[in-house]
């Protein structure tokens, strides 16, 4: 709820129209004060410790692989740009002037710092919007993380994984208990470390033999995961209630219902869901970072989830006559499948008319992050040996 609440009110959001209406560029060291505040902050309410370029990653937007946390040096110089030329015609109405004969104050020096912060790209065609001097910024940022990460697949993969517009909806969500959207700490924390590269805990034993070093990752893919039960559970869940909201009751293991192997799919709609067939589907999470996955995420994202998806399609291929299958393939680090984005798309549009909810959609791919991200922190937590807790004197 305080990661919520400094990103969409308590910081930038109340410094924005000082940002917009005076040269604060000319004050730099006073706004790195402020982005130092809010850095230690964010390392205390998600009780991690951020390297240099984790720092710049989680001031990116959620869409380019941040956590939306936006700082105000990067903020102060395309801001006021923007709010000059949005205001100027009015400026110039107010005051008699024509816009040839109105000169703003540190207009020009604001220009040609954001020249030297972007040498190589042109002044944008549309001035008035604020996005079109920012995005040029955090591209730039964007590109250097990429290229600090080309040597190491893992970091690369991770960086591709996470610019997938779905991989962050976990973000976007409301945490609230009621609605059970709400992220307890440590899943809040191994959530924000494995979206930045930053160490999740010590090293240690896990519980299989296998070393696991300071990220943590190996529980992922561990054999002896914690968290896989939990989150194919709940993935499977969160689908089923989606399509009874849709107009689609279904049952999950539908009895009687089997492949050639004797194993069922994972659920079944109890009414036609295209041509006069009933969906099955059957869900599965693989870890993006899997040894046997990372070459292959770090070429392309989703490429572990598309594999996965095509096994299940060949494990199903003795259904398929009969029903209409879709394999529900995600990734550890949130991205989806072709087919699980094809299957998203269009039950969002059937929970869209039930509900009459434009937001319906966003908010069952929030349901499914916030599902994924749970099972993760259980598979990380799970590597950690048992140790003997204090309920004798607690429960006395």
């Amino acid at each position: 709820m305080a990661l919520h609440l400094i990103k969409h009110c308590l910081w930038i959001p109340k410094l924005m129209y000082f940002l917009r209406c005076s040269p604060l560029f000319n004050h730099i060291n006073f706004l790195q004060k402020f982005d130092d505040a809010i850095r230690t902050s964010l390392e205390y309410i998600l009780n991690v410790h951020f390297t240099e370029d984790s720092w710049i990653q989680c001031t990116l937007p959620i869409c380019f692989g941040g956590l939306g946390i936006r700082t105000a040096v990067d903020l102060c110089v395309p801001s006021f740009i923007a709010s000059v030329h949005k205001t100027h015609d009015l400026v110039g109405t107010i005051l008699s002037k024509s816009p040839e004969d109105l000169e703003v104050a540190f207009l020009m020096e604001a220009e040609k710092r954001w020249k030297t912060m972007c040498p190589d790209i042109e002044v944008p065609i549309f001035p008035s919007a604020q996005n079109n001097w920012d995005t040029p910024i955090i591209k730039l940022k964007h590109e250097y993380l990429l290229t600090s990460a080309s040597q190491h697949p893992a970091e690369k993969a991770r960086l591709l994984a996470i610019l997938e517009p779905e991989s962050g909806a976990w973000l976007h969500a409301l945490p609230s208990p009621q609605l059970g959207l709400c992220l307890d700490a440590d899943t809040l924390r191994i959530a924000v470390s494995l979206r930045l590269g930053l160490d999740i805990c010590q090293t240690h034993t896990c519980v299989c033999g296998v070393t696991v070093d300071a990220t943590g990752r190996h529980g992922l893919s561990c054999c002896k995961s914690a968290g896989r039960f939990s989150r194919h559970a709940a993935l499977n869940d969160v689908i089923r209630r989606a399509l009874n909201t849709a107009g689609y009751p279904s049952v999950l293991e539908p009895p009687g219902l089997v492949r050639d192997d004797g194993k069922r799919p994972d659920g079944l709609t109890l009414v036609p869901w295209r041509m006069g067939k009933s969906l099955i589907w059957d869900a599965t999470c693989v870890d993006t970072l899997a040894p046997s996955h990372v070459i292959g995420s770090a070429v392309e994202a989703g490429n572990a989830a598309n594999i996965a998806a095509n096994l299940k399609l060949n494990k199903y291929k003795s259904l398929s006559t009969n029903y209409f299958f879709v394999p529900f393939a995600v990734e550890t680090l949130g991205t989806f499948g072709l087919d699980a984005k094809h299957f998203v798309s269009v039950l969002g549009t059937f929970l869209k008319l039930a509900s009459g909810d434009s937001r319906s959609k966003a908010y069952f791919i929030q349901r499914i992050s916030i599902s994924i991200q749970r099972g993760n922190a259980a598979s990380i937590l799970g590597t950690i040996p048992r140790t003997v807790s204090m309920d004798e004197i607690f429960f006395i």
